[in-house]
């Protein structure tokens, strides 16, 4: 049965799914891809909603089962691949928690001159990525929040609890929240910037191979997220290509990354999967 996947390109967890596709054998036709702009707010439409009550991606259609988060997603299309490879491990929870969240990492500002430069970057840049969201979201959330259709009724909760956290982060991003609300969070800023400098450093090269994946000479399931997560660092750090990786992880951090996450970088920048998922630009 085809499976459909619903993702989005500048999303760093639609690109896990992306690498594991692209990785695992698939032949055309059998996945159906589906886009839901997120930056544009369609995950928030009423018909999606319906598909997954969190208006996340990816998500994945599948046998008539609904996959709605990224392990989730990942872990069925290395089910059912042609192509067999090493099964995920706890790495993947590592990955997906909190104080190391890419998606925060996106937004984070430690100071003013940072919380600036993310709101008036140059509009269709990544950098500008940031505020472009936030204004879109808001501008959704507000539409479906207060549509008469009855098919976002259901759904009014959700739309004002999302509208209440997005109001006050593009209040910080337009420059317009109380001093303490900036202050705030530029200290959870600089926590989660040096929360990704321990992944980086310390955490990561824990599990990280001297060559190769952790699967092995090729990729396996911890891989794809393992991945996809430095490419978004890297993106955030000013990357634009592969060439570029490393430089922008020892501009942000101030010292060369160890040895095995040099590697790890390069084992991925080599791989067609790598440069098919990556080939408008890094996120």
């Amino acid at each position: 049965m085809t499976k459909t996947l619903y993702t989005f390109g500048n999303s760093v967890w639609s690109a896990v799914a992306e690498l594991a596709a692209a990785e695992l054998g698939y032949k055309d036709g059998e996945i159906t891809i589906r886009i839901i702009n997120v930056v544009e707010g369609e995950n928030f439409a009423p018909a999606f909603l319906k598909l997954n009550s969190n208006g996340t991606i990816p998500t994945l259609e599948s046998d008539g089962k609904v996959y709605t988060s990224t392990a989730e997603v990942v872990a069925c299309l290395v089910k059912d691949a042609p192509v067999k490879v090493k099964t995920g491990t706890a790495i993947i929870e590592t990955i997906h928690e909190d104080k190391y969240d890419p998606n925060f990492a996106l937004f984070l500002a430690r100071n003013n001159a940072e919380l600036s430069a993310k709101g008036t970057a140059l509009r269709g840049t990544f950098a500008a990525l940031p505020a472009t969201f936030l204004s879109n979201r808001q501008s959704a959330l507000e539409k479906y929040a207060h549509s008469p259709d009855s098919d976002a009724a259901p759904y009014r909760t959700f739309y004002e609890g999302k509208l209440a956290e997005n109001t006050g982060m593009l209040a910080l991003f337009a420059g317009k929240a109380p001093a303490d609300q900036e202050a705030d969070y530029f200290a959870k800023s600089q926590a989660h910037f040096e929360a990704v400098k321990t992944a980086v450093f310390e955490v990561f090269p824990a599990f990280l191979p001297a060559s190769g994946f952790i699967g092995g000479a090729t990729p396996g399931e911890d891989d794809f997220h393992v991945g996809a997560w430095f490419t978004r660092i890297a993106a955030i750090f000013g990357a634009t290509t592969a060439a570029d990786g490393l430089a922008a992880f020892e501009a942000a951090y101030g010292v060369p990354v160890p040895a095995k996450v040099a590697a790890y970088w390069g084992a991925w920048a080599a791989r067609p999967s790598w440069t098919k998922v990556y080939a408008a630009r890094l996120h």
